[in-house]
C-alpha cells in the first residue's frame, strides 16, 4: 500500500505542475488511484469542462437517486469558480486533492502538491470531506461533507448534513490538522466549528448538500466583497439553513443535470 500511495502522490504532483503550466485556475481534476487510469477510456467522456471530465455514468447518477461521486463534485466546483469569477482569493479544492491531503503522511510530498495551490494567499478555502479510510479503494466512502477555512476569522467551518451522527467530524478534524500552520501559514491553531447544517433525509444526497452549500458560500462571498460588516458571516449560515431543504436538493439534482446537458449542447454547437 505504501508504494501505491507514493505512486498516487507522484501523479498528483505531476498533474499540479502540468495544470500550472497550462494556465489552469484553481483546479486539479481527475486525480484518482492509478488502477482507474487503466480502466477508463475516452469513449464514454460526455463533457470536458476546464479540467473536469464527466462520463456517461455520471449522468446516470444524476438521474438517480444515487450517491454523488467525486467527478460530479469536481465539475460543479469548477463551474462555480468560473461562473462567480472568484479569482485568487477563493479556492475550491477538488475532492481528490482534499482526500489525498487528509491521508498523506509524507510532509515533503504534501508540500510538492499543496504549495502550487498557494494556500497562504487564499482568504477562503473550500474542501470536501469523505469518510473513506482506504486510499487504495476505488470510489470508496459513504458520506460527503464540507470544510470551509475562513482566514479572516481563522476558523474552519464544518457543514455536515449528517452532523448528529458525527460520521465525518474526525475526518474533517484530520484534514484541518494536516493543513493548518505550515501549509495555511496560520498563527496558532485554527478554530474548528461544527456549524448548523440542514439534515438530509436519505442515505445518498450528501454530495448534493455539499454542492448546494458551496454555491451559497460562493454567492455570499461575491455579495460581501468590499464590506467590513462581520455580520455577513452569519448570513452565510442563515442562507444555508433557509435555502437548503430536501425539496430544494431534489430540484438541485435536476438543475445540475440540465446544466451539464446545456454545456454539452454548447460544445456540440462550437464544433459545427
Amino acid at each position: 500500500m505504501v508504494g501505491q500511495r507514493a505512486f498516487w502522490a507522484l501523479g498528483a504532483f505531476l498533474q499540479v505542475h502540468h495544470s500550472a503550466s497550462q494556465g489552469s485556475l484553481n483546479f486539479f481534476f481527475g486525480l484518482r488511484h492509478p488502477r482507474q487510469f487503466v480502466r477508463m477510456s475516452s469513449s464514454d467522456i460526455i463533457l470536458s469542462y476546464n479540467d473536469a471530465i464527466l462520463r456517461t455514468r455520471d449522468l446516470d447518477i444524476l438521474r438517480g437517486p444515487h450517491f454523488i461521486n467525486d467527478r460530479i463534485i469536481e465539475f460543479y466546483f469548477s463551474y462555480l469558480s468560473t461562473f462567480h469569477s472568484l479569482g485568487d482569493d477563493v479556492l475550491l479544492v477538488p475532492p481528490s486533492i482534499s482526500f489525498w491531503t487528509t491521508h498523506c503522511s509524507d510532509t515533503k510530498t504534501l508540500h510538492d502538491v499543496l504549495d502550487p495551490l498557494h494556500l497562504p494567499r487564499k482568504r477562503l478555502v473550500i474542501f470536501t470531506v469523505n469518510d473513506n479510510e482506504d486510499v487504495c479503494l476505488q470510489d470508496g466512502g459513504t458520506h460527503w461533507s464540507l470544510l470551509v477555512y475562513d482566514r479572516k476569522m481563522n476558523r474552519s467551518v464544518h457543514h455536515d448534513s449528517l452532523s448528529r451522527m458525527k460520521v465525518n467530524r474526525p475526518h474533517a478534524v484530520r484534514l484541518l490538522k494536516a493543513i493548518q500552520g505550515e501549509f495555511l501559514k496560520t498563527a496558532g491553531d485554527v478554530m474548528f466549528v461544527e456549524e448548523r447544517t440542514p439534515e438530509q433525509r436519505n442515505g445518498y444526497d450528501c454530495g448534493l448538500y455539499v454542492m448546494a452549500i458551496a454555491k451559497i458560500i460562493c454567492d455570499w462571498w461575491c455579495g460581501q466583497i468590499g464590506s467590513s460588516d462581520d455580520s455577513k458571516q452569519e448570513r452565510w449560515v442563515s442562507n444555508v439553513m433557509e435555502t437548503v431543504t430536501s425539496t430544494s436538493v431534489d430540484d438541485f439534482r435536476t438543475e445540475i443535470l440540465h446544466l451539464i446537458k446545456s454545456l454539452m449542447e454548447e460544445k456540440q454547437r462550437q464544433r459545427r
